[in-house]
């Protein structure tokens, strides 16, 4: 590197400057290099003056007369200066202390300033720093402005010439200090919002399933032969898909279209619904379309469109042989995969008119022998992997705890053993 032609402050203009009194009051000569910095304002003034007094301002020059003017300059304005001779020095006086500004000269006895501009940026990148040459060579300037520096100074400088740049760099200092503390607010706002807009989210839509649940309720009303089947057979899905993996998300969706699976009964005759007898061709046409109808009631709420198409798709069978549209092996959501195995277990276990509950495990055998054709095997071997005493404590948390039992609360809970 090429040492530095040194143009050192001539005596007489360094002595003028340091023992030159009044210096303060000449200093609204200044006003139209920075109007902030026109005292002849008293307010504007006092202002001023407490933000000098509140920056802390390092200078870094290995020529002493140098820091000697500097200092005493820009201490008589109310800055709080110290002074390095090197760098090296610089930056163990500023792992102690900090600062709001660094004058640093570019060629120094220790190395370059440059590599000093790096090492502060490294770690402040906000801290301003204003360079100091007797190198006149605008390469060197625009080197150390790309490296990040606020501006330079040429040696030998007016005082009013570095009195403006500092007050330059302060301010920008502000500005960042400022725009860094209105992005932590903004932050804390964003974040307050979002929690506020999040509780709201939870609210509206336990509100929602408290609303299903008076559905489900109202369907049980109606078919007093499967009362509690909904909040049974939802709570079965939930375990199945919690041992297959499904995210939650999922899971919140499969669990609103299990336990609304027969909605569309609302809309089956009476007669045909509660017949105690087998029921017609023609009749069995009827009770079919509940799938559909079920469907059609649902799709149009946006947070129920995808459990509506495991409403539609609860009666399909793996093998194709189901209905409304016959669809076979992974054609079938697998939120309806899940509910068709979850939805037998229930029916098998418990008491009809024509017939008495049977237990878990002969429940369990029925649905291995109807494997790939009736049901998806994957959801099979999840069944089977699962103790028959699991779904015995659903069912009687269920049955115990109806009248104030949330089958929804079911995905909200930590796992059971086994699941």
């Amino acid at each position: 590197m090429l040492k530095e032609n040194r143009l050192s402050l001539p005596s007489k203009r360094l002595a003028k400057i340091e023992g030159e009194p009044g210096l303060e009051t000449k200093l609204p000569g200044l006003g139209a290099l920075n109007p902030a910095l026109n005292l002849d304002q008293g307010t504007d003034a006092r202002v001023v003056e407490r933000r000098r007094k509140a920056a802390r301002i390092l200078i870094v020059d290995d020529e002493a007369p140098v820091r000697s003017m500097m200092g005493s300059t820009l201490e008589r304005l109310g800055y709080d200066v110290q002074s390095a001779a090197s760098g090296h020095a610089a930056m163990e006086i500023m792992e102690r202390n900090t600062f709001d500004l660094v004058l640093a000269d570019i060629v120094m006895e220790d190395g370059s300033g440059i590599a000093l501009l790096d090492r502060v940026h490294g770690r402040q990148p906000q801290l301003p720093v204003v360079m100091v040459t007797a190198v006149h060579d605008i390469s060197v300037a625009i080197d150390a402005m790309r490296r990040g520096a606020f501006d330079y100074v040429l040696k030998p400088f007016e005082r009013e010439h570095l009195v403006s740049t500092v007050e330059r760099a302060l301010a920008h200092r502000r500005v960042l200090r400022e725009n860094h503390k209105y992005q932590q607010n903004l932050e804390e706002v964003v974040r307050a919002r979002t929690e506020m807009l999040r509780q709201a989210m939870e609210n509206l839509e336990h509100s929602y399933d408290v609303t299903l649940e008076a559905l489900g309720d109202a369907l049980d009303l109606k078919d007093s032969e499967t009362e509690g089947h909904s909040k049974r057979v939802t709570a079965y899905t939930i375990a199945l898909a919690r041992a297959m993996g499904i995210a939650p998300a999922e899971i919140k969706v499969i669990a609103r279209g299990a336990f609304l699976h027969d909605i569309g009964k609302m809309a089956i005759p009476d007669e045909i619904l509660r017949k105690t007898g087998q029921l017609t061709p023609e009749e069995q046409e009827v009770m079919r379309e509940h799938c559909t109808r079920g469907y059609n009631m649902l799709r149009k709420i946006p947070f129920l469109a995808g459990a509506a198409e495991i409403v539609f798709s609860h009666q399909e069978r793996y093998d194709g042989s189901g209905y409304p549209n016959g669809l076979r092996g992974n054609e079938i959501p697998i939120g309806a995969r899940i509910f068709a195995v979850a939805d037998t277990l229930d029916a098998m276990t418990s008491n009809r008119p024509y017939r008495k509950a049977g237990s878990f495990e002969r429940a369990r055998e029925e649905i291995l022998r109807c494997s790939g054709t009736q049901f998806d095997p994957g959801v099979v071997e999840a069944l089977l992997a699962m103790p028959s005493e699991l779904w015995q404590e659903l069912r009687s948390e269920i049955t115990n705890q109806h009248k104030r039992y949330s089958t929804f609360d079911i995905m909200k809970s930590p796992k059971p053993p086994g699941i």
